[in-house]
């Protein structure tokens, strides 16, 4: 990558950056100004630091993140972060979700399941060359794509060649950039505190993405280790893990104006894609998926209303449908609102006319823009199919039959050359899904499901069909018959065992020929599917290739022409560690309206129905009846704050990232924005976009007067109140 190119794109653009940009620790010491101009009183460099304070102390969940709060282990992050493990731990009898968690001492800490996993990065290096550096000019695009996924196997057993990490390499600017991470797998994690759901998700998918909002979004896992102080798998034996860092409680809470910076692992946005991809999205993509989501949401709610049990089991994927609902009927609102077409298609245009404007390296970077996006553009023709085909082989039992009989085609070979997710470092996490998921799955239901997607295959038409899938339906022609259809899925769940877990785990530790012979039901299904899941993963490894080909020179025109416009280019996110700051402040979303930076306990009780979601708990409202504020009440609110607006650039991902002050102390947790900036995604606007935290002085107040913890307290640093 052009290094130089790009921090002199990052140096001119400091002073219009304002609060766009979710940063790499490299790039930090670029916007250094910009950070102290915000209010930071650390010096910046510390920020780069990723084995130093406050950065040491931030963690990745996979899919969230959070952080190091005491010196015993003790990690926050937010409630419906941790909801998954809740639902695991929850029965009708024992109902954790509903109810809250407080564990009396270490010893009733329960696992957050096996699955859970704490990822605390040490170091991050450039692997650009290494990955690139040996790919041939005429490798075709297969060869291509096999030789970056070796490469990057290569660079991956390397880092984990001693046994006491787990690695990962990233892309960044599509393909220009590669970096290795380096981090600390702790596999025993188990929760110590959770309020109530009524604190916890309180408003529920009604008040998600909207302001004002006083939801209590936070969890407490405990992080253990073996006696040794070395990652180990669950055991009564092992001990809390002692992080080198955690994060200081603020001793003074914010206050409108006050800087505040997120660290975290933001999973994905797509600032950088061309804009016949916002169109796809607009016309296609989400609202599709939209339907998806009420159709899968209408199975598992009817179900889950007939039985406490079921409700229970699909509670975790009802929240995650429920909020990628909402978050896309955002995004297609927001997109309307702010005409987002219209600005990709502008600037893409103009980046046409500076590459034809820019002799003939330009010419060569039209060429290539042009041959990418016609790359994309073959997607379409196959995008239905691919949606439908993805959700069938990963659904439910059938998607478990599929990872199992996966795993065995693969252990038959040499690891380095076993596909990336069934290498023997992925085993452990494979071995963990199967075990869990009689906890999450329900047969009736599963079967509900699995016939949805098979309704959906079936319209499709014949010569996107699958035909070895097609010979297992009885699908034929273009008329295929769905009573025979429903009769094979019948056929289908009563001639297997899959829904037990020692059934799953005998077939997972079974060899290919083992499962080849068996006579369950799905594992025959997914002995049949191989063959064509097969071609459609070659077809996509093509493909892969011949994005890696052409994708960073098109990231690379970009990167050149927002420099020639003094503007900032930062990767989109994906996952990696990522640093944004801004300032607390509110916002006017529309004409007239005026969103105030901090919601208080009055909100609550305003909201309060008595009916859920903001079914508010008796502790709560006779809590705010009496003021018992105490120490947490905030003299110019005359009242404790909940949650905050600020002025940062986030996605999912960052949910569950600690918040930090000027001086790097905790202040909160970001869960959420505001439904106004939800396309920021796509098209960021500086104006609108504020993201909503849950404020540290809640937190404490709950604990403290609420639904109270002592020992956590104390382990924080703070004396509970008398009682």
């Amino acid at each position: 990558m052009r290094l130089s190119v790009l921090c002199a794109g990052l140096l001119a653009a400091l002073p219009a950056i304002a609060v766009e940009g979710m940063w790499t620790p490299e790039q930090l010491p670029q916007v250094a100004d910009a950070l102290k101009h915000a209010g930071l009183k650390l010096d910046p460099a510390t920020l780069s630091d990723l084995s130093g304070q406050p950065m040491g102390a931030v963690v990745s969940l996979g899919g969230c993140t959070a952080s190091f709060v005491s010196p015993n282990g003790l990690v926050v992050t937010n409630h419906h972060c941790a909801y998954g493990a809740l639902q695991l731990n929850s029965t009708p009898e024992n109902h954790m979700l509903r109810d809250g968690f407080v564990a009396a001492s270490l010893a009733d800490e329960p696992s957050a399941g096996p699955g859970t996993r704490i990822w605390v990065t040490q170091d991050i290096s450039d692997v650009t060359a290494k990955v690139l550096g040996g790919i041939s000019k005429k490798a075709s695009d297969r060869q291509r794509n096999d030789a970056i996924d070796a490469a990057q196997k290569n660079l991956v057993a390397e880092c984990e060649a001693d046994g006491q990490y787990r690695c990962r390499v990233f892309s960044h600017f599509g393909g220009v950039q590669y970096r290795l991470f380096r981090q600390m797998e702790i596999r025993d994690v188990r929760i110590a505190y959770a309020p109530p759901e009524a604190i916890g998700k309180f408003g529920g998918d009604i008040d998600n993405w909207q302001w004002p909002r006083q939801t209590g979004d936070f969890t407490f896992y405990r992080a253990y280790v073996g006696p040794d102080g070395k990652p180990a798998p669950y055991s009564e034996d092992n001990v809390p893990y002692r992080p080198r860092h955690f994060l200081p409680l603020a001793k003074e809470g914010l206050s409108e104006g006050d800087f505040v910076m997120v660290a975290g692992y933001p999973g994905r946005t797509q600032r950088y894609q061309l804009a016949s991809q916002i169109d796809d999205a607009i016309a296609w993509a989400y609202p599709t998926q939209i339907q998806i989501f009420d159709d899968l949401i209408g199975i598992a709610e009817t179900a889950g209303k007939a039985d406490p049990d079921v409700a229970i089991k699909y509670a975790a994927s009802l929240a995650g449908w429920n909020n990628g609902r909402k978050n896309m009927a955002g995004m297609l609102d927001g997109f309307r609102r702010a005409g987002a077409a219209g600005i990709k298609h502008r600037e893409e245009a103009g980046l046409v006319a500076w590459m034809e404007g820019n002799g003939k390296a330009g010419q060569a970077a039209l060429e290539n823009y042009r041959a990418y996006a016609g790359l994309i553009d073959s997607q379409r023709e196959t995008r239905e199919r691919d949606r439908i085909v993805g959700a069938l082989r990963s659904t439910g039992l059938l998607g478990s039959a599929n990872t199992l009989y996966r795993l065995a085609q693969e252990r038959a070979k040499p690891d380095a050359r076993r596909e990336a997710g069934y290498q023997q470092r992925d085993w452990p996490a494979i071995e963990a899904g199967q075990r869990q998921l009689e906890r999450r799955l329900d047969l009736g239901v599963d079967r509900q499901i699995l016939g949805y997607w098979f309704d959906k295959y079936a319209a499709l038409p014949a010569d996107q069909r699958l035909p070895e899938l097609d010979r297992w339906a009885g699908l034929a022609g273009d008329s295929p018959s769905r009573q025979a259809l429903s009769a094979r899925l019948d056929a289908l769940y009563a001639g297997t065992t899959l829904g037990d877990t020692a059934a799953r785990l005998a077939a997972f530790n079974a060899d290919l020929r083992t499962l080849q012979r068996s006579d369950d039901s799905f594992l025959q299904l997914a002995a049949a599917l191989a063959p064509a899941l097969g071609r459609l993963d070659d077809a996509d490894k093509t493909f892969g290739g011949a994005a890696a080909r052409l994708q960073p020179g098109y990231m690379q025109a970009l990167i050149d022409y927002r420099t020639s416009q003094d503007r900032a280019t930062y990767p989109d996110a994906n996952s990696s560690l990522r640093i944004t700051f801004g300032n607390v402040q509110g916002v006017s979303p529309r004409d007239g309206m005026a969103y105030q930076p901090f919601t208080t306990t009055r909100g609550i009780v305003e909201k309060h129905t008595g009916a859920d979601p903001f079914d508010a708990t008796q502790a709560q409202l006779e809590a705010i009846a009496q003021r018992r504020f105490g120490r947490w009440e905030v003299p110019a609110l005359r009242d404790v704050p909940v949650n905050y607006l600020a002025d940062l650039d986030v996605t999912g991902g960052n949910s569950g990232s600690p918040t930090l002050n000027a001086r790097g102390e905790f202040v909160g947790l970001i869960f959420d924005g505001i439904w106004e900036s939800v396309a920021s995604n796509w098209v960021f606007d500086p104006a609108i976009t504020r993201t909503i935290h849950v404020d540290s002085r809640y937190m404490l107040w709950i604990m403290d007067e609420v639904f109270p913890a002592p020992a956590i307290l104390k382990e924080l640093g703070v004396e509970p109140a008398p009682r």
